[in-house]
């Protein structure tokens, strides 16, 4: 991409911030550009946070159940999937998909615990409640 055609959009989920692209010159030598975006980046951010909390709300839905352990909620509000959580906690995805049981999540160790604390950003209190939602009427 020419330097004069990188997207300068000041799309909102920058929050006023650029990013660097590469792009070529006059002379045709690559250089960094400051972009503030692109509309159809934007739009496609918006699409996978929206997904992301489509999936969070589905496993509040499956925790209040009983059917999920609340780790399986915190890991979609952390906009992480099982791989993710997997690799930021050094276990296998079997592993961590066994503590999405809630049998097996109430017996796990507070060393664990603060794994799984660690590698979502939450306190171990908070990794083992569900948070209350707030009421989003339309």
């Amino acid at each position: 991409m020419e330097a004069k055609k990188v997207p300068q959009d000041n799309i909102s989920t920058y929050a006023n911030n650029s990013k660097a692209v590469y792009a070529t010159d006059e002379n045709g030598e690559y250089s960094v550009i400051a972009s503030t975006g692109w509309e159809v980046e934007e739009e496609v951010t918006k699409q996978a946070l929206n997904e992301f909390e489509r999936q969070a709300l589905e496993a509040y839905e499956l925790v209040q159940k009983g059917e999920k352990s609340p780790l399986y909620y915190h890991m979609f509000a952390q906009r992480m999937d099982l791989m993710v959580l997997a690799q930021s906690v050094g276990w296998f995805q079997w592993r961590v998909k066994r503590h999405f049981s809630p049998q097996v999540f109430a017996k796990l160790s507070s060393a664990k615990l603060a794994i799984y604390s660690d590698a979502l950003g939450v306190s171990v209190k908070q990794l083992t409640l569900l948070p209350k939602l707030p009421n989003k009427n339309k």
